[in-house]
């Protein structure tokens, strides 16, 4: 019975972003997709887009939801809508 009453704990979500070079996040549930000039997450707020030059995930833990990107940054931009379920990583280590 106690596991039926258990709600879902929602993780604070969080930036620093320094010096538009180096951007570190809380609250990341998953990585939905990424390259050179994109990196698309999904947080505790909805879907995050962040653009840019030569960006580059250093660290991630799915565990934690932090995660740190370099690179030149351009933008950042939330939206309302979520993609499937699991994203990139999900994905990769089934």
């Amino acid at each position: 019975m106690a596991s039926e009453m258990q709600t879902a704990v929602r993780k604070k979500h969080s930036m620093i972003l320094e010096d538009r070079k180096q951007l570190s996040f809380s609250g990341v549930n998953d990585v939905a997709g990424f390259d050179d000039h994109t990196v698309t997450l999904i947080t505790e707020l909805g879907e995050l887009c962040i653009k840019g030059e030569k960006l580059h995930i250093n660290d991630f833990s799915q565990e934690t939801g932090e995660l740190n990107i370099d690179g030149k940054i351009d933008s950042l931009v939330y939206s309302e809508t979520h993609r499937q379920e699991g994203g990139f990583f999900s994905r990769l280590f089934k």
